[in-house]
């Protein structure tokens, strides 16, 4: 049982987590980077991570998908068997972090949470700020662990969007449907509005009818410090106050819009690029209390990539 007991908050300070005894705690690297990107997670946890971390691949860990997309949300049975893998039980307290600050670990915790685990937290800052916060790391072969027993869950439904759903809800105008979701996009603004490309060759940039443009960035704050493996300052992410995001919110879908979806009475869909960093609006919109929050999530990559889709670029 975790000191938190039943209601584990959603994100832990690097000195909560210290403090808490080790025995109650699971610590996973849910480190992932772009496909296009020369860093590799497994190698880089295997040379420092946090003392009695294990790694949790989020492409391993998902479902099959028909179109070939990674990190879909895996079925009950998928996800029981790699927390049996892991060693963790419904009794244990998942603490999940990446290498970036905040980037992949909201995903995971996405993915926890909609099976009902809510013994469950991030690492706010992640490895960066817990190494900033000069707190010891390790190396090498993780320790081994003995096999639990993890019964398998049930998704909570309501949590992931299909692409049928989503080009439903597209048929609906939110300002005059009161039952039509407000989509969420968290990529860049350039790739929303079809004037940048998309990092995957030959994917059309652009966005589903009424969607709102919101990168996940703006819920984030940069935060500098003097890494002992370079020269220079290296920097990591960490979530901003909730003054803040209750301001990126409104900023991006205006007054009455927030309005609504704090209220409970407007439900939101969260996308990006493939269904990652649409974790992070998930995370940001449940920190101020919304939530009725789910994701697409085969996200853009899945949608631009059928030929019937509708894509708008521009407002």
């Amino acid at each position: 049982m975790s000191t938190f007991g039943d209601n584990c908050p959603l994100v832990l300070t690097p000195r909560q987590l210290r403090e808490l005894p080790s025995t109650e705690v699971s610590i996973l690297d849910v480190s992932w980077h772009m496909p296009n990107s020369p860093r590799k997670a497994r190698e880089e946890f295997a040379k420092e991570r946090i003392p009695g971390a294990h790694y949790l691949d989020l492409d391993e860990v998902a479902s099959q998908h028909e179109l070939g997309l990674k990190h879909m949300m895996p079925t009950g049975e998928v996800f029981a068997e790699a927390c049996e893998r892991l060693g963790i039980t419904p009794a244990s307290h998942v603490v999940l972090y990446d290498t970036h600050g905040i980037f992949s670990s909201p995903r995971a915790l996405f993915m926890f949470r909609s099976f009902n685990h809510n013994r469950s937290s991030i690492l706010d800052g992640g490895l960066p700020a817990w190494k900033a916060h000069n707190c010891p790391t390790e190396s090498g072969e993780p320790t081994t662990i003995d096999k639990s027993k993890y019964p398998v869950p049930t998704l909570n439904e309501p949590a992931i969007r299909s692409y049928e759903q989503v080009v439903t809800n597209a048929a609906f105008d939110p300002r005059e449907e009161p039952i039509a979701e407000l989509v969420l996009d968290a990529r860049s603004r350039g790739r929303f509005l079809g004037t940048d490309p998309e990092p995957r060759p030959g994917l059309s940039s652009g966005h589903l009818p009424y969607a709102k443009s919101l990168p996940f960035n703006v819920f984030l704050k940069t935060n500098e410090f003097k890494s002992s493996e370079a020269s220079n300052s290296a920097s990591y992410t960490t979530l901003r106050s909730s003054e803040d995001l209750h301001a990126a919110l409104e900023n991006a879908v205006g007054e009455e819009y927030a309005k609504e979806i704090l209220a409970g009475r407007r439900g939101v869909v969260a996308s990006c690029g493939s269904g990652m960093t649409a974790g992070v609006i998930w995370l940001a919109l449940q920190m101020i209390g919304v939530e009725r929050v789910g994701i697409y999530d085969e996200s853009w990559t899945g949608y631009a990539m059928r030929e019937e889709s509708k894509i708008e670029k521009g407002e």
